[in-house]
């Protein structure tokens, strides 16, 4: 096998496998897969990224391989990890689309790999999705390095799933050599919108007969990981009659907030020394994109009735000042921190504070990521609310200096009977997925109670949390296992494992779908990319990761697999 190994390597330094991994990755990131109102859109652009990599997995040497678009089976609504439709969802059809209708006609793509015999039974899975977030960006390459939406998340590991199995497939047909195992590669839809393409394979029973282990990729900084960290994205709506809601949702993220951190505080896991357990504010209103992308700007209008003396303005500008303080002491402070791809400030300013007619409006800024990477960015949606409750605090001295009544709203927002908020919850194994969504929902009401006894209003407000996109339940699957073992001894042979520290993955991903469908199985995570550039706008990847991945797979696939 040793000598095997050492073809690999080789083949993974040749320029043109490299220039091969450059072309089809930014081949299949031009085409837009991320979630649409419009189905038709989604099934589209997903069709033509497989009409690709049929292209590319038919040129594999091994014998009697053979390629499926599987249809999503709608069935899957059935299932407590099922995602709702969110996405479908227009004015026009509020409800949005059933499962039959934004399934027809859409598939995941399996290649299977039989074994020596020609059999297809207990093998090795590998996993990897073709859909992204939007924003779309559109692909480049620059000095070895590809940017664009999916470039790490996930279209890069889709692209290293195909390379391994071209490569190994000429190592073993050069060296009359085959697998001792099959092998079943997934690459499936929708797993940024909660997973249902996973589910599907997952509760496919007849597809379960096929492999006994699976290595789903993703952008792990091409670490190892037998556990993932938990993540619920929750929803709140608030309705109140004649209370600012804006404000409101300033002291629900407080209390969110206090308590996710209450949630990391008892979340010692001995595979996640590092606590990932953090708490992202994605949306409210019209701002943000992704309840798991951390907002990058968010602006919020002060209305005075009075006058907007001098002094009112200062004690505005102390304000926030104080309440950015308080929040740099929690988040750091991100503009003198360095963004390793500009070379500038993660944040040029925190905040610009324009003066209006009748008062001013704040635009408070922040940097995107994935909530994986929120301590490494800023949360302008967290910020923000942090100046707001400060102002709350000072309406009685700003009136009394002239400005009369303030009045705080979401900037080009209407006013409206409700708002809603959206966002992320992470947790490790000590917390069971319906204990964090409880205490979550529990802390959003306290926080709307709060604001209304502090206002001195004798509303009650109906606060609704909802769970119905991603609810990923954290799991720790066993690092010894002989799946573990097989990969950091493929790790080990390519140079890519440096003997660091064993721990769960920071985030979460369609590997739970398989663990909790399976318990006992080995579910490992791994793979090419930094999960600070995921769900960012400088999304990225370099090429030497990707080709040290492509080396770890086709390597790994050789252990876990065996070959006669």
């Amino acid at each position: 096998m040793d000598e095997l190994v050492k073809h690999i390597t080789a083949l993974v330094q040749d320029r043109a496998v490299r220039d091969y991994v450059t072309e089809l990755l930014v081949s299949i990131c031009r085409h837009d897969t991320s979630p649409s109102t419009d189905v038709d859109v989604m099934r589209q652009a997903e069709a033509a990224v497989f009409d690709i990599l049929e292209r590319q997995l038919a040129e594999a040497a091994f014998a009697g391989a053979h390629w499926e678009r599987r249809p999503i089976n709608p069935a899957i609504a059935l299932h407590p990890a099922y995602s709702q439709l969110h996405f479908t969802k227009t004015a026009e059809r509020p409800q949005g689309l059933p499962p039959e209708t934004v399934y027809a006609g859409r598939s995941n793509l399996l290649y299977f790999v039989p074994d020596a015999a020609g059999r297809e039974l207990g093998g090795i899975a590998l996993n990897a999705h073709v859909d992204v977030i939007a924003p779309y960006i559109p692909p480049r390459v620059e000095n070895g390095i590809v940017y664009g939406r999916g470039a790490c998340d996930d279209k890069g590991a889709v692209v290293v799933i195909i390379t391994a199995l071209r490569l190994l497939s000429q190592v073993l047909k050069k060296a009359g050599r085959k697998l001792k195992r099959n092998v079943v590669a997934m690459f499936v839809a929708e797993e940024e919108t909660g997973g249902n393409g996973s589910l599907s394979l997952a509760i496919d029973r007849d597809l379960k007969k096929l492999y006994d282990s699976i290595l789903v990729l993703e952008c792990t900084g091409n670490n190892i990981h037998p556990a993932n960290r938990g993540a619920v994205w929750y929803q709140v709506d608030l309705s109140c009659p004649g209370v600012n809601l804006f404000e409101m949702a300033a002291f629900v993220y407080e209390q969110l907030e206090w308590e996710g951190r209450a949630i990391k505080a008892e979340s010692r896991h001995a595979l996640f020394p590092q606590r990932p357990v953090q708490t992202c504010h994605g949306i409210i209103g019209h701002y943000g994109e992704h309840p798991s992308r951390i907002c990058g700007e968010v602006a919020f209008d002060l209305t005075f009735a009075g006058q907007v003396t001098p002094r009112v303005k200062e004690i505005v500008e102390d304000v926030i000042a104080a309440a950015l303080a308080d929040y740099i002491g929690l988040y750091g402070d991100k503009t003198k921190v360095a963004d390793p791809t500009t070379g500038k400030p993660k944040v040029a300013r925190h905040f610009d504070l324009e003066e209006t007619a009748r008062g001013f409006v704040c635009r408070v800024h922040g940097s995107t990521g994935h909530m994986g990477s929120i301590m490494e960015n800023d949360g302008a949606i967290t910020k923000m609310a942090m100046f707001v409750r400060a102002l709350v605090r000072s309406k009685s001295n700003l009136a009394a200096t002239g400005g009369g009544d303030l009045t705080m709203s979401l900037h080009g927002e209407p006013t409206a009977a409700s708002l809603k908020l959206e966002g992320g919850q992470g947790f490790v194994p000590t917390h069971s997925m319906e204990d964090v969504m409880a205490r979550m929902r529990s802390a959003a009401c306290q926080g709307a109670d709060f604001y209304l006894r502090l206002t001195g209003q004798a509303a009650a407000a109906t606060v609704t949390v909802s769970y119905d996109k991603l609810h990923n339940a954290a799991f720790d699957g066993d690092p010894d296992s002989p799946t573990m073992r097989n990969a950091i001894a493929a790790a080990k042979a390519v140079g890519m494992w440096k003997d660091q520290p064993m721990m769960g993955w920071t985030v979460s991903c369609d590997s739970r779908l398989f663990a909790t469908e399976y318990p006992g199985m080995p579910v490992i995570t791994s793979g090419a990319g930094l999960l600070q550039y995921a769900h960012s706008d400088a999304e990225q990847v370099k090429l030497d990761d990707l080709m040290a991945s492509v080396a770890f797979v086709a390597t790994y696939i050789l252990k876990e697999a065996g070959v006669v």
